[in-house]
């Protein structure tokens, strides 16, 4: 395992933390796989197994492990590592009380039963579940989707340096690149601007105006949406990288659009997690990073512009990524087009404005989805997606 160089001829954003982390280490190349041999397993959850992943690629630079008590808790109470870098999220390996005690020394990491990756534990530490919960989710409510994972997982963090054994390019291998292989994407077509959009739901027409205002600016779009865990009620990763896949055939320019996910788990956690969206694609080497409304939110947990307001708490040269800030699109009957509150003068009346759950509930009553909400081509992904599970 080495530390990757920054440098680069198009002067990319420079990792957070000055180095693109590499903790991907090969058995029989960088270690001996007899060494694993008699130690402790681990069995990692979903939302751990993501996590392995964006810490041992660099997509979570400078972080080479899960957190220890002391960059834990600054986190927690002061949206930075101990040592004053921006961070919003812990990300910790939570395990049972009973357990904790079996995990010393080098563990083995395993997903369904399969070994993937070790850990050197170099601290135990009790979790700070409410503490937690109120400054990261703001609020306690079990409910909340975060909340309840949090609640549900081990009371006690394991924290040290991982290693991954392979990057699990899982059903989506033509799209599955590590951050430095963004970067190569990056370089090899001359991007000097580029700007990353996050996205958990099917794309839809105010996604695309989106993109397309922004291509305006940069050289380069990297749709980036998310594909581990999320909500069960959410538009599955698979129906969602196929409505990407027929948009940008039709609707995007070839050579400045990069379609590529971001293996992260979601968390809900609204403008902690728009941080941790924004310095994560900083990692992956775009210039920009757009933040619309209720970025990562669910319910009415959130304000409306919270996740846009809370990057205030840095300077633009700690972020070393520009936040683009957007408000709500939606398409305007009067007008003819899709607008936002700057631009358009008329009333509700007039505005087409459908939510997820919305859109969830006329797909699973096989209603269509209006042209001016979202194409064609991906509207029949979508019907024949929620068609299939009857």
């Amino acid at each position: 395992m080495t530390t990757l160089p920054t440098s680069s001829p198009l002067l990319l954003p420079t990792p957070l933390g000055g180095t693109l982390v590499n903790r991907v280490g090969r058995p029989g190349h960088d270690f001996d796989p007899a060494e694993l041999k008699g130690l402790p397993r681990l069995e990692l959850s979903d939302r751990s197994s993501a996590d392995l992943e964006m810490l041992a690629t660099g997509a979570y630079s400078p972080l080479t492990g899960f957190l220890g008590e002391a960059d834990y808790l600054s986190v927690i109470e002061r949206l930075r590592l101990a040592d004053g870098t921006p961070w919003s999220i812990p990300i910790t390996l939570p395990v049972a009380r009973e357990e904790a005690g079996l995990y010393t020394g080098r563990v083995v990491l395993t997903r369904g039963g399969e070994v993937v990756g070790t850990l050197d534990v170099q601290e135990r530490y009790s979790a700070r579940k409410s503490l937690e919960a109120r400054e990261v989710y703001r609020t306690e409510d079990p409910a909340h989707p975060g909340v309840a994972a949090l609640y549900a997982q081990g009371d006690v963090n394991l924290a040290g340096p991982v290693t991954l054994f392979e990057v699990p390019r899982g059903n989506f291998p033509r799209h599955h690149r590590t951050p430095l292989e963004v970067r190569e994407v990056i370089e090899a077509r001359g991007w000097r601007t580029s700007v990353a959009f996050q996205t958990r739901n099917p794309i839809h027409r105010a996604h695309e105006y989106l993109h397309k205002v922004t291509l305006e600016l940069v050289d380069g779009l990297l749709l980036h949406p998310l594909v581990g865990q999320t909500k069960g009620d959410d538009v599955p990763a698979a129906t969602r990288v196929k409505a990407y896949e027929v948009l940008l055939d039709s609707y995007y320019p070839q050579a400045r659009t990069l379609l590529s996910v971001y293996p992260a788990a979601m968390r809900y956690a609204g403008p902690r997690e728009a941080i941790l969206h924004a310095l994560s694609r900083r990692n992956y080497g775009v210039t920009h990073f757009i933040v619309g409304r209720d970025h990562a939110g669910v319910g009415s947990y959130y304000g409306t512009y919270e996740a846009q307001e809370i990057f205030g708490n840095f300077s633009g040269e700690e972020l070393g990524i520009k936040i683009l800030k957007f408000e709500h699109t939606f398409y305007c009957g009067a007008c003819g087009q899709l607008v936002s509150p700057r631009t358009c003068p008329h009333g509700r009346e007039h505005h087409l404005v459908l939510s997820g759950t919305r859109v969830r509930e006329k797909l699973r009553a096989g209603e269509a989805l209006p042209a001016e909400f979202t194409r064609p081509e991906v509207a029949e992904v979508l019907r024949e997606a929620y068609a299939a599970q009857g």
